[in-house]
């Protein structure tokens, strides 16, 4: 008699448990079921390029989308949009943003200003909210910088091919002379020692 009591607590505990897990998951999910995942939490870009700040959000109904950016020049709204409906962009940013139906936003031509944090919130129609946060770091091009190096780098380089070019001829015109000068002094000393023994 003991033996099937036993199999039925086990199994009720199963099932309740199984009851339990699932009643949760309803209850998490239902009205406010608001999740964000930011694949790519950190950027790195150069002046000038485009860069998109990725997410994807899942809402039970309608979703509110909120992007804004905090730097050291302070926070200032981007933009804010109702999935399906209107579409609010700052003047800021009017002809730089493009935003997509998963929660992300292409921000175009960046600029050395637009490094700093991007905070993004989205919230369903009962108030649930879910955050997100990217990192993006603006690094200058540094072609100018580069192209002076090159081109004083290739000035020194003939100026140093002109220089050994000099020397070597400096140093023939030197040989040429030497050997002119040798070949006078010993026709002067055969002259000198033709004279002497003439004299005598």
């Amino acid at each position: 008699l003991m033996r099937p009591l036993q199999g039925c607590r086990s199994q009720g505990v199963v099932v309740g448990t199984v009851t339990l897990c699932l009643a949760a998951g309803w209850a998490l999910q239902t009205p406010g079921g608001v999740s964000l995942v930011v694949p790519q939490p950190n950027i790195n870009a150069t002046v000038a390029q485009n860069i998109l700040l990725s997410v994807e959000y899942s809402c039970r109904g309608v979703a509110t989308i909120e992007w804004k950016h905090v730097s050291s020049w302070g926070t200032t709204s981007i933009v804010e949009w109702r999935s399906g409906n209107y579409v609010n962009i700052s003047t800021v940013y009017k002809d730089r943003v493009t935003t997509f139906e998963n929660g992300s936003i292409q921000l175009r031509n960046v600029g050395m200003r637009d490094a700093g944090y991007y905070f993004v919130t989205v919230m369903d129609e009962h108030g649930t909210n879910a955050y997100g946060t990217i990192i993006v770091n603006v690094y200058e091009i540094i072609y100018e910088d580069l192209h002076f190096v090159a081109v004083l780098f290739a000035f020194l380089a003939a100026v140093s091919a002109i220089l050994i070019c000099f020397m070597w001829l400096c140093n023939k015109s030197l040989h040429l002379f030497q050997k002119k000068t040798t070949h006078k002094l010993t026709a002067s000393t055969t002259e000198e020692i033709e004279l002497e023994t003439i004299e005598c």
